[in-house]
């Protein structure tokens, strides 16, 4: 009598196709951009606010998932400037006072300086009413509506990335998400890292707003990584305010010896070059600043005259 064909493997196989068929969409959902190129470093700064619109949700600040989520970009290094910097702090603390091992190289001036802050913005949408973020709390209760289980039916987030030196924004993007198939398959975690995340990846609200972030980010990713120069010291705009605004002098040290930075230089009675000629300065000259500053000039004094020379053609000896 033939053998009957075994039909436990097909069944298998028909449970673990679909299994691991939704396991890579979901991966592939939650990917992060990256880039080819580190572009400076981050921080991540908590909102003046806090998060206690998310507490009601069992949530604490995403501002780790965020750092995950930068890190894995490879698009920036980050730097610590949350909970984290109280034991950067202790252990500082214990160097000063002289109870870390010897040799140990903790101090002053090894800190890493932020070249971007990234500030977090996120808002929920209720299933009975339009409006979103803080305003919903008193209608929803202690811990919200639960409508089909969920307590929120729409999550929105905004980040925004400043340059440190020039506080100039230089990237701005908002993001959305009404799913709950976040997860961080494929990320590289180490250590603890999972535990870090807490309801971002246990709760269905919780990882509504994570797919938001991650959207969020992933929008930043697309609009920078192609920037040649991703810091501006400056803005045309406010380039030319402050060439039409009243400027105030800066202060002359007085006593400072100054000597001319070319031959020839002119020293006039007043702060002005429409005024009388007192003396005409070699570079080996010196002088002694009073201190006083006008129109771009600074008041001078000499064994033989004094008088008023252009700030812009001297300099300390």
């Amino acid at each position: 009598m033939p053998a009957r064909p075994c039909r436990f493997p097909l069944i298998l196989a028909a449970l673990v196709v679909p299994a691991v068929s939704a396991q890579a969409q979901q991966d592939a959902g939650s990917r992060v951009e990256s880039c080819p190129r580190k572009l400076g470093v981050m921080a991540v700064a908590e909102p003046q606010s806090g998060w206690n619109h998310l507490s009601h949700y069992g949530l604490g600040s995403p501002a780790a998932l965020l750092r995950m989520m930068i890190q894995q970009s490879g698009c920036f290094d980050v730097v610590e400037r949350g909970q984290a910097m109280q034991n950067l702090a202790q252990e500082r603390a214990l160097a000063q006072t002289g109870n870390l091992r010897q040799g140990s190289n903790v101090g002053q001036g090894q800190m890493q300086a932020a070249d971007f802050v990234m500030t977090p913005h996120v808002q929920v949408a209720a299933h009975t009413t339009g409006g979103v973020g803080g305003a919903l709390l008193g209608r929803l209760g202690p811990l919200g509506a639960v409508v089909g289980g969920m307590k929120f039916r729409e999550a929105s987030t905004s980040l925004l990335v400043a340059d440190v030196r020039s506080s100039i924004q230089v990237a701005a993007a908002e993001g959305k998400a009404t799913q709950t198939d976040f997860s961080v398959g494929g990320w590289a975690l180490g250590g603890g890292a999972l535990g870090a995340l807490g309801g971002y990846t246990s709760t269905p609200e919780g990882k509504m707003i994570a797919a938001s972030l991650l959207d969020n980010y992933n929008k930043i990713v697309l609009s920078v990584r192609d920037q040649n120069q991703l810091i501006r010291a400056g803005s045309a705009a406010g380039d030319a305010n402050a060439a039409a605004s009243t400027r105030a002098e800066a202060p002359q040290t007085a006593g400072q010896v100054l000597m001319a930075k070319i031959a020839n230089v002119k020293v006039y009675a007043e702060a002005s070059r429409d005024s009388k000629v007192v003396a005409t300065l070699q570079r080996s000259d010196e002088l002694v600043a009073s201190g006083e500053v006008k129109n771009g000039f600074v008041q001078v004094d000499s064994a033989n005259f004094s008088g008023w020379v252009q700030r812009t053609l001297v300099s300390p000896r």
